[in-house]
């Protein structure tokens, strides 16, 4: 029998950790995060990690794993997250993938291969030459060219990722989007996957909301520590809540500015989430809002129940 595998998406801001918690609560579960930011440590604002409080006991993985000056691959994730489903049916509780970065959910459920598309350090080492010597706009403008749809998801100043998109396009004559459309639709596991969904206009005002509260809990303070660390340009800082604040600290906007800017990438994030989840995966979703959360909650709660007994018979 597959392993039922319960992940919670949807767009930022929305619910997902609460929920998750609650659930793990009520099946006898394990959270695995499925945010590609919470993995490093000292980033605990910018990304809204789960704090110890909020984990009501519950164990949680994939959270300050990696330091903020290493990378990070969805092929790593994949490995750690399949690791973790397996040890936590082990143990015979649930397990329960909570977070909203669709590609590497999709990638860890999905069992996407990875194996053909090894690193070419040789290619690697002269592109990075090349963009030190002509700058990063051309190569972007390349892959714009070669898989816009792919180009879209990747911030313009993402070294890492704009030399890997084209890396593999020049060794396997395909497109990081092609390769993804053709990978299988069927899973090692039995998906339940429960998408949240809120009136727009609420999620963005909890969106403002939220990055409202960062800046006073100290989310200037935790970026400053890392751009003075000298971590600009790394994989980590390219995070939105992170790489918005470059600009102000290199004196070209005000901090007001910067905020708004979060505010702005945050609210594009979680369409472009919502998206991917709707367009890529079969999830059930339920609206929520935050007048009605818990009976909300009290549906998933007994569908879910359903759903489980069903596998599980």
């Amino acid at each position: 029998m597959k392993i039922p595998v319960v992940a919670v998406v949807g767009p930022t801001a929305v619910g997902k950790t609460k929920l998750s918690v609650e659930l793990a609560k009520r099946f006898s579960g394990e959270v695995i995060s499925g945010d590609s930011m919470q993995i490093y440590r000292g980033m605990d604002i910018g990304t809204a990690k789960i704090t110890e409080n909020e984990k009501q006991g519950i164990p949680h993985y994939m959270i300050d794993i990696k330091d903020p000056d290493e990378s990070f691959s969805v092929y790593e994730f994949q490995q750690m997250v399949q690791r973790h489903i397996q040890q936590i049916h082990k143990r015979g509780n649930l397990p329960i993938i909570a977070g909203g970065t669709g590609f590497y959910i999709h990638a860890a459920l999905y069992d996407f291969q990875f194996t053909d598309l090894r690193r070419n350090e040789q290619f690697e080492q002269e592109l990075k030459e090349q963009i030190e010597k002509r700058g990063m706009e051309p190569y972007y403008e390349r892959l714009k060219e070669i898989d816009p749809e792919h180009a879209e998801k990747i911030h313009p100043n993402n070294i890492r990722r704009v030399i890997r998109a084209l890396e593999i396009y020049e060794t396997t004559g395909k497109t990081m989007t092609e390769i993804q459309r053709e990978q299988t639709s069927d899973s090692p596991y039995h998906p339940i996957l429960i998408g949240l969904e809120m009136d727009r206009n609420e999620l963005y005002e909890r969106i403002n909301r939220r990055v409202d509260q960062m800046m006073e809990q100290g989310l200037l303070d935790e970026v400053t520590r890392l751009y003075e660390k000298g971590l600009k340009d790394t994989q980590a800082m390219q995070g939105i809540g992170y790489k918005e604040f470059i600009p102000y600290f290199e004196g070209d906007i005000s901090l007001e500015e910067a905020v708004e800017m979060l505010k702005r990438n945050s609210r594009r994030y979680a369409k472009r989430q919502y998206t991917y989840f709707k367009n890529k995966l079969d999830v059930r979703w339920y609206s929520v809002s935050e007048k009605t959360a818990e009976e909300n909650f009290s549906i998933i709660f007994d569908e879910l129940e359903g759903m489980l007994k069903k596998i599980t018979k």
